[in-house]
């Protein structure tokens, strides 16, 4: 598991998914020669048959990007009066059916749905808290937040403080407020000077001063928090990760390595997540769902790549032996085999 977190020089040279303009490293792209009222109308006929024709389900929603996708929906909708989302609930269920809703909803619209769901009946869901902050760009969490305001009337920083406490509340709303800085110049002094204050407020002292770590690992950017992650490691010996591993516990441990991971590699992060998620007793399917579709047109490919050097299987065949029926032929449809 070291390599991909460990090496820290070839750090300073790959780019990152949270910088806004990450290239497309996606699985899914835009279907040239496509026609929304043509993939509507055999969706319709695919709902309304006697029986759901499952594989046109699949064969389109996952062979078109997010943006054709809503053309469909609104062809859909301009043809039958109905909503395609409506439908599809109405006539799938379970994974497959969360899955395909997923598919069709759009991006900033399914992350919003993600944080509802984690904050949502007794007791709040902090690992999905945790990947979609720790995850997504600033411009993501802004459209999340946009996302929220628009289905709920009410400011997502508002209802998350009522779910969260103490400094693992305060690393959440700092995210959230999506203002980490974007620059791409490298202050090696900085990041000196910060690599010495996050010593000084861990390893060093007896006790731990949380708000400089939480400070420096929300704010800075990618760039620059990738030199001090160097510059730490060069003054304690020890990776940033060992000392909050050892320095902290609980939640707010979490979600810092969490920032940690992302700023090395989201990639990385979330094959981690995936595999945990199949791994684990029984499989999450929903931590399956959000990132394979989340992801898809972002920077799957790099998670595939990632997911092999980490576990040295590939993530298809895993989604294969650890899925099944359509849920799986959807998953195995948007991740692509290896080489494809």
């Amino acid at each position: 598991m070291s390599s991909v977190w460990d090496d820290l020089d070839l750090l300073l040279e790959s780019p990152s998914s949270l910088t806004v303009n990450s290239t497309a490293r996606g699985t899914i792209k835009e279907k040239p020669g496509f026609n929304p009222g043509e993939d509507a109308a055999a969706l319709r006929k695919a709902i309304e048959g006697i029986g759901t024709t499952e594989k046109t389900l699949i064969d389109i929603l996952t062979q078109r990007s997010n943006a054709q996708r809503q053309l469909i929906c609104k062809a859909y909708n301009d043809a039958t009066k109905k909503s395609l989302c409506d439908d599809l609930e109405g006539d799938t269920h379970g994974d497959f059916e969360d899955i395909l809703v997923a598919l069709v909803t759009p991006p900033a619209k399914f992350d919003c749905q993600e944080f509802m769901r984690a904050i949502k009946g007794a007791g709040t869901n902090e690992s999905i808290l945790i990947e979609l902050f720790a995850s997504r760009s600033n411009h993501q969490i802004k459209a999340m937040c946009d996302a929220y305001l628009a289905e709920t009337g009410r400011a997502l920083i508002q209802d998350l403080k009522s779910e969260v406490s103490g400094d693992f509340e305060k690393t959440l709303l700092i995210l959230a407020e999506g203002k980490r800085d974007e620059s791409t110049n490298v202050d090696v002094t900085k990041a000196k000077q910060d690599a010495k204050i996050l010593y000084e407020a861990g390893e060093k002292k007896w006790g731990t001063d949380e708000s400089k770590f939480i400070d420096i690992l929300c704010h800075r950017s990618v760039p620059q928090l990738r030199q001090t992650l160097v510059e730490y490691k060069s003054l304690s010996g020890k990776t940033l990760q060992e000392s909050i591993e050892g320095e902290m516990s609980g939640r707010l441990e979490d979600i810092l390595v969490a920032i940690v991971k992302c700023v090395k590699s989201v990639p990385a992060y979330l094959a981690e997540r995936l595999y945990k998620s199949m791994k684990g007793a029984g499989t999450t399917e929903s931590t399956l769902t959000r990132i394979i579709v989340s992801r898809s047109e972002i920077d799957l490919q790099d998670i595939k790549a990632d997911y092999k050097k980490l576990f040295g299987t590939s993530l298809y065949s895993d989604i294969e032996s650890e899925t099944g029926g359509d849920f799986r032929q959807t998953l195995l449809k948007i991740c692509g085999e290896d080489g494809k």
